[in-house]
């Protein structure tokens, strides 16, 4: 397969934009990471001969990308259990269960879902790198639930589209401390913690975009069960967001959501061993048959039985 040679032009609302950020954008299948390592490799050509990834764009600008064919798949198959939900000749759907990571990184380079996934399917999408095969979106090591898998690269590249144009709806299912209204809208940039490069935040200096509804809420005695939409998908969105407003998902020990002290109507929570955060729906558009899919997941055991558990000790607040 031959390199994919790529032209774009800078708009006018992207003037002084960074490389990589007007990049990254234009190029919706190619997260941040790759294209300043394109730009690095002098990959990326433009009206100045030597360019970072922190150098302003300006309107009206013309920029030549080479895009590398895909790598061949390194990541080793293992046959490890897989919940699909559905599969044809262009995605897979699956739901994740919590404590699987992603895809291989440092630490972990095996036991995870694209190790999982090369042993099921044949012939997944190279667009993600030799490590990501098939990956558009990721979830969290502890958080569970639906999601969808390219199978080959215009799949890929479709489904990123869709995923970079907000066309695709993602709702989640999260415990939180204290009390939350149906219809709180976090509206809050997020980027890289300026004092733990571990951690997201709102406080950062360089900051995406981020919003995050809450649809639905339950109130129990210092807890609210929230059904919780996200419009964008950064890193830690849901756990960030709701730590920022003072109410951090149940169990989450990054993000303060981890008390060691709670009332005896609460002590179930003290069961989990990961955050309360759960992928319970995924609607996209299928790729290939243009077709609207719909995608639903139920709260495994270990999240519905510390539910069923609190619902037990206490009755709902009358809100």
């Amino acid at each position: 397969m031959t390199a994919d040679r790529r032209e774009v032009e800078v708009p006018a609302d992207q003037d002084g934009t960074r490389l990589d950020t007007f990049l990254a954008a234009a190029l919706p299948d190619r997260s941040r990471s790759q294209i300043q390592r394109l730009i690095k490799d002098g990959l990326v050509a433009g009206p100045v001969k030597e360019l970072k990834a922190s150098s302003a764009v300006h309107a009206g600008q013309k920029y030549t990308i080479e895009v590398p064919a895909p790598v061949a798949v390194t990541a080793v198959a293992e046959d490890l259990p897989l919940a699909i939900l559905h599969e044809d000749a262009d995605v897979v759907v699956l739901d994740k269960p919590s404590g699987m990571v992603v895809h291989p990184a440092a630490g972990h380079d095996s036991g995870t879902l694209v190790n999982a996934l090369l042993h099921h399917v044949d012939d997944l999408s190279g667009i993600g790198g030799e490590l990501r095969p098939g990956i558009v979106h990721r979830l969290d090591r502890g958080t569970s639930g639906v999601m969808v898998v390219a199978k080959h690269d215009a799949a890929h590249q479709e489904l990123a589209r869709q995923f970079h144009d907000r066309e695709v709806e993602k709702e989640y299912v999260a415990l939180v401390w204290g009390l939350v209204h149906q219809g709180r809208r976090i509206d809050s940039p997020i980027g890289r913690d300026p004092s733990d490069r571990q951690k997201m935040s709102t406080r950062a200096r360089r900051a995406r975009s981020a919003v995050t509804r809450v649809t639905r809420a339950e109130h129990l005695k210092g807890v609210s069960l929230l059904h919780v939409a996200i419009a964008t998908g950064r890193t830690h969105q849901i756990r960030v967001h709701l730590s920022a407003i003072g109410h951090p998902i149940v169990g989450d020990p990054v993000y303060g959501g981890v008390h060691r002290r709670v009332a005896n109507d609460l002590r179930a929570v003290q069961r989990l061993e990961r955050p309360f955060l759960h992928a319970a729906r995924l609607v996209f558009t299928h790729p290939a048959e243009g077709r609207r899919m719909e995608f639903t997941s139920p709260l495994p055991h270990d999240l519905q039985s510390v539910i069923d558990d609190i619902r037990r000790r206490q009755e709902p607040d009358d809100e």
